[in-house]
């Protein structure tokens, strides 16, 4: 039997991933951490 090593149905995906939730998630962490540098911005201009 001669293996075809470009055929996709031959490998098992090890680490199954949701594509979405990952994107959502780094969007939600990035937007999270984005907002905490805006209020920290705005402390810090506001004392000066």
């Amino acid at each position: 039997m001669e293996e075809n090593i470009r055929d996709p149905r031959l490998h098992v995906n090890e680490e199954p991933r949701d594509d979405f939730q990952d994107v959502a998630m780094g969007f939600a962490v990035m937007f999270a951490f984005m907002v905490v540098v805006f209020f920290a911005a705005v402390i810090i201009k506001a004392n000066i």
